[in-house]
């Protein structure tokens, strides 16, 4: 339930990623009302790791499930406070919050980072496929940029600030143990 590109300025879409301003958070909330209400056959937006963005015309059909798994960055947040203000997680009826020590998730966003350069950034379809053309010294200064600028930021501003509103909190160590 990203914003697709075009709402957004492509130049700007790597400083805003996984920013509370990239998530269409009413068009996420119609979703869960709709799934929490027993609507049957909802639809949902594709989201392409490939291209960065949401893939026009295809969507996930969720059909009344059971139980429903939401995954995401922010779906603790609560926004503003403003009154009678509808939050994502008003729909979520148990939420585990998975931490580790900031250093921890900056090496593994490193190396994953490296990982994808070597792998899907080689895709000249990718979004990142610029990335797959820097040495191992500059993917990691470029990889530890992103990190300092956008992911640790996010992560202080945004993320971190709900881990007390989860259910459960786990603690994943060096190994993900």
């Amino acid at each position: 339930f990203l914003y697709p590109l075009e709402k957004l300025k492509k130049d700007d879409l790597l400083q805003k990623t996984g920013f509370p301003i990239s998530y269409d958070t009413a068009k996420l909330i119609r979703f869960l009302a709709d799934i929490k209400s027993g609507k049957p056959s909802v639809k949902s937006p594709i989201y392409s790791h490939l291209t960065y963005d949401i893939v026009p015309d295809k969507f996930d059909i969720v059909d009344q499930p059971d139980i429903l798994i939401l995954e995401g960055l922010n779906v603790l947040q609560t926004g503003s406070n403003k009154a009678n203000q509808t939050f994502v997680s008003d729909f979520v009826d148990f939420s585990i919050y998975v931490d580790a020590d900031e250093e921890l998730l900056k090496h593994w966003y490193i190396s994953r980072f490296l990982k994808f350069r070597e792998g899907a950034f080689t895709d000249p379809e990718s979004y990142f496929n610029n990335y797959s053309k820097l040495s191992r010294e500059e993917s990691i200064e470029i990889a530890s940029s992103i990190w300092q600028e956008i992911n640790g930021l996010n992560l202080k501003q945004n993320i971190l600030p709900t881990k007390e509103r989860a259910s459960l909190i786990l603690t994943k160590g060096q190994s993900h143990t």
